[in-house]
C-alpha cells in the first residue's frame, strides 16, 4: 500500500503536466489556510506568504515526471508579480519582450513565442494585442492582455509527453484562474487598491481588483468570480532612425553627382564614397504616449455530487484598450536623397555617414494616432469521473475567442521639402544629436502633405473537444491515453484612406500641399529623450482633430487592402498513448513515461493574389513519440532525461497565398502556404537537489535539432516582375507615382517571402539554485535568494544580401553576390540570467528582482544591412508589503528602476542605431483587504 499511495502522489504531480486535473491541482495551495487551526504545535515553525508559495511551487516540480517550473500565487488575488510574463521570466531559460515597457511575450530556451503554446486552465488559446507596429498576427500569446491578479498558477513544461498538446518547440504554459474547492469553506472575499506612478509621465493612474468565493460544508459546490481593473499612461521618449540604407545624394561638398535620378558621368570620388556609405534614412526623436485600461473577470464552479464525480466550469473575459499617440521631428531621406545637398560630412571605420550638414533637406513632422481594442472570451467545461477504483475518464470541452480591432490609424504630415542648415551626428549611436535649421517651430513653413487612416481587424477562434482516461493496470504500472479535436480560425483584414493632399484636394501651382496656419498646428515639447545639448527639442506637429476634421478623414472611403485580407483554418485531430511507470532499479526508486501522440491537420489558407481571392488546402500528419525518465538515487536528489519529437505550425503570417505592398519602403511581402511545420527532436539532462526544505540546486542540458526551419528571403526585382496589377497602387503614394506615372519605372522593389529552410541546432544549459538562508541558521530563516541563468548556442545558416558597391560599368550602385553567415537562430540570447533576494516573516516582506539578457538578432534585416536585433538589458523591480492585520496588508512596489533603455540595432558588425528609447521607472502603492 505505500507504494500505491506513492505512485497516486506522483501522478498527482503527473496530472499537473497533463493538464487532467490542472487547476484544482495548482490552485489549490493559492486558497488553502496555510495551517488548520491546532494542527501545529506551539513550537512548530510555520510558513506563511512568499516564502510558502516557493515551497508549494519546489514541491509541484518535484513531484512531476516531466521537466515543469511552477510559480504560485501566496494568496488569492495576490500574484507575485504585475504581469503575468514579468513573473516567467524568474523560471530558468525564460526570457521576455516588452511592450511600452511591461512584458508581452516570452522566449523559452532561445525559441521565441511563435513556439511556445499556451492553455488557459487546460484549454490552447491565443491572446492578441497591438504593438509598435500593428496587432500581433502571428501564433504569439500576448500575456498583456490579461491582468495577473485573475491567475493563481502558472506552468511551465519544458519536457514533451505524449498528453501535453503538440505545438510546441519550447514550452508549454499553463495559465490557472480560480479553484473554488481549493479554498475554505464558506465566504471568501478580497479586495485591492492600487495607485500607479511614472516618473515621466508625473500621473497617479488606479488599478483595483477584488474576488468573491463561496464554498459549501460538505466542500461539494463552490463558486468563484473575479474581477481587475486598471487604467494607466506609459510615455515612450528617444530616437529612431527606421534603419540605415544607401543612395546617392544630389550633392557632394558643392560638387554635383546626379543628374537627375542617376549618376553624372564619371562621378567624384566623394559623390561615391558617400553614395557607398549608409546614412540614417528616417533620423528622429518623439514621443509615444500609450493610453492603455484593462478589464479582466473570471469566474468558477465546480461541483462534486459524488466522491467519483467532478464537474467544473470555467470561464474567463478580457478588454485591453489602447490609444497610441506618437509626436515625431523628423528628415525623410528615404527616397529623397537625389534631391539633397550634403556637406561637413564624416564617414567612419563602419563606412557610417555618421554626421553631416544637409540643405534642400525633406523635413517633415509627424503625428500619429492608433486607439485598439482587444475582447478575449473563454468558456470551458471538464468533466472527471471516476468508474471503479483503478478507472477514470475525463471531457473537456470549450471555446475561445480573441479580437483586435483598430478602428482608428491615423497618420497627419507636414512637410518642408527645401529645409536647410540641418546636421546630424550619430558618433554616439544611441544618443545622436539631430538639429534642425530655422522655421521648425514655425507653421508657415510647412505644407500639409500627406494623411493616412488605416484601419484593421484581427480574430482567433479555438474549438476544443478532447477525452482522456486514466487506467492504474497495477502497482507503479498506468495506462493513460486519449483523444482530441481542435479548430483554430485566423482571419484579418486591413484597409486604407492613404493620399497625399494634393492627390485627393486641388493645390496651388508649385506647392506640394495646404499651406499650415495655426488653426491646424501644435507646438510640441520633446522632454526627456536622452538627447545631447544643441539637440532641437520643440517642434511644429499636426493638430490630429483640427487637422482630420478640415479633410473630412474619416468620412473618405477606406480602401479594401487585398494583401492584407487574409485567413487561415486548421482542423487538428488525433489521439494519444501513454504509460507511466514507477519501480526500483538496483535500490534505486524510477519513475517515467512513454508514449506517442499522432496528429494531423488539414489546413486551408486564403489570400488575395494579383486580384483575385484564392484559398489552398493541404495536409500533412505527425507521429510524435516521447519519453521521460527519472532516477531518485536518494530520497534529495533526481536525474531526469527526456527525448521527443516535437513540431510548430508555421507562421501564420507566412501561409497566405497573398500578399501586400508597402508603397511607401517599395517593398512586397508574400506568404506561402506550403511551407513545412518546424520539426525537431529534442534531448533534455537534469539533476535536482532538494538539500534542504524549500531548497534546491539543479542543472539542465538541453539540445534541439531542428530539421526544418522555415526562413526568410528577401529578391530584388520590378514592380511588373510581381505580377500583381497596378490597381493595388494607391494614387499619391511614391510607388504610385514610380509605377503608375511612370516617374522611375525601373524602380526596384525588395520581395520578402518565406521558404524552408536548412534547419539548425541549439543546445544549451541551465543553472538553478533557491536557497532560504534557514540552511545556514534558524535566525536567517526568513531571508533567502533565488537565481538562474541559462546559455544558449545555435548555428543557421543564413544568406543574406549585403552592402551596395559602386559599379563604373554600370554608373550606378549594384548588388553583391548574397553573403552566407553562421548565426543564432532568431530570437535567441545567447546569455541570460536573474536573481530575487527576499526577506518574509509573515507579516513584513521585501523583494528584489534583477534579470538581464543578451542582445541578439531578430530580423535578418534589410536596406543591404545584414542582421537587426536588441542589445543587452537590464531590469530591476522591488516590493515591499505589510500586513497591519490579518486582513489588511499594504504594499509599495517598483518596476524597471533603473529606468532601463531599449537599444534596438541594425547591421550586427556596424551596430547602427535602429531606436534607443526609455518608459521610466513606475512605482506601484496600495492595499489588500481580506475577509
Amino acid at each position: 500500500m505505500m507504494a500505491i499511495s506513492h505512485a497516486w502522489g506522483v501522478r498527482a504531480g503527473i496530472r499537473l503536466a497533463c493538464g487532467a486535473s490542472l487547476v484544482a491541482m495548482a490552485a489549490a495551495p493559492a486558497y488553502a489556510q496555510a495551517v488548520d487551526e491546532g494542527a501545529v504545535s506551539a513550537d512548530e515553525i510555520v510558513v506563511t506568504g512568499f516564502r510558502a508559495s516557493l515551497d508549494k511551487a519546489l514541491d509541484q516540480k518535484r513531484d512531476s515526471i516531466g521537466a515543469v517550473d511552477v510559480i504560485v500565487a501566496e494568496d488569492i488575488a495576490k500574484f507575485p508579480d504585475q504581469n503575468l510574463a514579468e513573473s516567467l521570466q524568474r523560471i530558468p531559460g525564460i526570457s521576455i519582450q516588452r511592450d511600452a515597457g511591461e512584458g508581452r511575450a516570452i522566449t523559452v530556451r532561445g525559441l521565441g513565442a511563435q513556439f511556445t503554446r499556451v492553455r488557459l486552465n487546460g484549454m490552447e488559446t491565443l491572446a492578441t494585442s497591438t504593438d509598435g507596429a500593428s496587432a500581433n498576427r502571428d501564433r504569439a500569446f500576448d500575456f498583456n492582455v490579461f491582468a495577473s491578479e485573475l491567475f493563481t498558477s502558472l506552468v511551465v513544461h519544458k519536457t514533451a509527453s505524449a498528453s501535453l498538446d503538440e505545438g510546441s518547440l519550447g514550452a508549454v504554459v499553463d495559465l490557472n484562474t480560480g479553484n473554488p474547492l481549493g479554498g475554505k469553506e464558506g465566504l471568501t472575499a478580497v479586495a485591492s487598491v492600487q495607485g500607479r506612478y511614472n516618473d515621466l509621465t508625473k500621473d497617479v493612474d488606479p488599478r483595483l481588483a477584488g474576488l468573491v468565493a463561496w464554498t459549501n460544508a460538505d466542500k461539494t459546490f463552490g463558486v468563484s468570480a473575479s474581477v481587475a481593473w486598471s487604467e494607466y499612461t506609459t510615455d515612450e521618449l528617444g530616437n529612431n532612425s527606421v534603419r540605415w540604407a544607401q543612395a546617392p545624394f544630389r550633392s557632394v561638398d558643392g560638387v554635383t553627382c546626379l543628374d537627375g535620378s542617376d549618376f553624372v558621368d564619371d562621378p567624384s570620388e566623394e559623390c561615391i564614397a558617400v553614395a557607398e556609405a549608409f546614412h540614417p534614412r528616417i533620423p528622429r526623436y518623439g514621443l509615444v504616449r500609450h493610453d492603455r485600461e484593462r478589464l479582466g473577470a473570471t469566474a468558477s464552479i465546480q461541483f462534486e455530487p459524488t466522491e467519483n464525480t467532478k464537474i467544473s466550469i470555467d470561464g474567463l473575459y478580457s478588454q485591453f484598450k489602447e490609444t497610441r499617440d506618437e509626436y515625431w521631428g523628423e528628415v525623410l531621406l528615404r527616397s529623397n536623397e537625389s534631391g539633397v545637398d550634403v556637406s561637413n560630412y564624416t564617414i567612419d571605420g563602419d563606412n557610417n555617414l555618421i554626421s553631416a550638414d544637409l540643405d534642400n533637406a525633406y523635413v517633415r513632422t509627424e503625428r500619429y494616432s492608433r486607439q485598439s481594442e482587444t475582447k478575449f472570451y473563454q468558456v470551458s467545461a471538464r468533466l472527471e469521473q471516476r468508474l471503479t477504483d483503478t478507472f477514470k475518464l475525463g471531457l473537456l470541452g470549450g471555446f475561445s475567442k480573441s479580437k483586435a480591432d483598430i478602428p482608428v490609424e491615423t497618420t497627419l504630415a507636414f512637410d518642408d521639402t527645401d529645409a536647410t542648415g540641418y546636421h546630424y551626428d550619430y558618433s554616439d549611436m544611441k544618443s545622436p544629436l539631430l538639429s534642425f535649421g530655422a522655421g521648425i517651430d514655425d507653421p508657415t513653413a510647412f505644407e500639409f502633405a500627406e494623411f493616412r487612416d488605416r484601419p484593421s481587424s484581427l480574430t482567433n477562434k479555438f474549438k476544443t473537444v478532447s477525452g482522456d482516461f486514466d487506467w492504474d493496470v497495477a502497482d507503479g504500472f498506468n495506462l493513460l491515453g486519449g483523444g482530441f479535436f481542435r479548430q483554430f480560425d485566423f482571419d484579418t483584414v486591413g484597409y486604407r484612406r492613404d493620399s497625399t493632399y494634393c492627390a485627393a484636394f486641388e493645390c496651388a501651382p508649385g506647392t506640394n500641399g495646404l499651406p499650415v496656419t495655426s488653426d491646424i498646428a501644435d507646438i510640441f515639447e520633446l522632454g526627456k529623450a536622452g538627447q545631447p545639448s544643441g539637440n532641437t527639442n520643440a517642434w511644429v506637429v499636426p493638430d490630429l482633430d483640427a487637422g482630420t476634421a478640415l479633410i473630412d478623414l474619416y468620412g473618405r472611403p477606406a480602401v479594401l487592402q487585398e494583401g492584407e485580407q487574409r485567413a487561415v483554418t486548421e482542423k487538428t485531430y488525433g489521439g494519444w498513448l501513454m504509460t507511466e511507470i514507477e519501480t526500483e532499479l538496483f535500490g534505486m526508486r524510477v519513475t517515467g513515461n512513454a508514449g506517442i501522440r499522432f496528429a494531423r491537420t488539414d489546413q486551408s489558407s486564403s489570400g488575395f493574389n494579383s486580384g483575385s481571392f484564392v484559398t489552398v488546402d493541404r495536409s500533412y500528419e505527425d507521429w510524435l513519440p516521447s519519453f521521460n525518465l527519472n532516477l531518485h538515487p536518494t530520497d534529495n536528489i533526481i536525474l531526469r532525461g527526456a527525448i521527443a519529437k516535437v513540431m510548430t505550425r508555421p507562421t501564420l503570417g507566412s501561409l497566405t497565398p497573398g500578399g501586400s505592398v508597402d508603397q511607401f519602403n517599395f517593398r512586397i511581402s508574400s506568404g506561402n502556404p506550403f511551407l513545412d511545420p518546424y520539426r525537431a527532436t529534442t534531448y533534455d539532462l537534469a539533476a535536482e537537489w532538494y538539500f534542504a526544505p524549500g531548497a534546491i540546486a539543479s542543472v539542465a542540458l538541453f539540445a534541439k535539432d531542428i530539421v526544418s526551419f522555415p526562413i526568410s528571403t528577401s529578391l530584388q526585382g520590378t514592380y511588373a516582375d510581381s505580377g500583381l496589377p497596378l490597381s493595388l497602387l494607391t494614387p499619391g503614394t511614391p510607388a504610385y507615382d514610380a509605377v503608375v506615372l511612370g516617374e522611375d519605372p525601373d524602380r526596384e522593389f525588395e520581395f520578402r517571402t518565406t521558404g524552408n529552410g536548412p534547419g539548425a541546432s541549439l543546445k544549451g544549459i541551465e543553472l538553478a539554485l533557491q536557497l532560504p538562508f534557514s540552511v545556514f541558521s534558524d535566525s536567517l530563516r526568513h531571508f533567502g535568494v533565488l537565481g538562474n541563468a541559462t546559455f544558449v548556442d545555435s548555428d543557421v545558416d543564413y544568406s543574406i544580401r549585403g552592402p551596395l558597391v559602386y559599379d563604373p560599368d554600370e554608373n550606378d550602385l549594384v548588388a553583391q553576390p548574397n553573403g552566407d553567415y553562421v548565426q543564432p537562430l532568431l530570437g535567441v540570447a545567447k546569455r541570460a540570467w536573474n536573481a530575487t533576494v527576499y526577506y518574509d516573516d509573515g507579516k513584513f516582506s521585501v523583494r528584489a528582482s534583477a534579470a538581464w539578457r543578451a542582445g541578439y538578432n531578430d530580423s535578418t534585416s534589410g536596406n543591404s544591412n545584414v542582421f537587426e536585433g536588441y542589445g543587452s538589458s537590464f531590469n530591476v523591480d522591488a516590493s515591499i508589503r505589510y500586513a497591519l492585520t490579518d486582513n489588511i496588508e499594504l504594499s509599495i512596489e517598483g518596476t524597471n528602476l533603473t529606468d532601463d533603455y531599449r537599444y534596438r540595432f541594425t547591421d550586427l558588425e556596424a551596430n547602427r542605431n535602429y531606436e534607443n528609447n526609455h518608459y521610466g521607472r513606475t512605482f506601484l502603492f496600495g492595499a489588500r483587504f481580506k475577509i
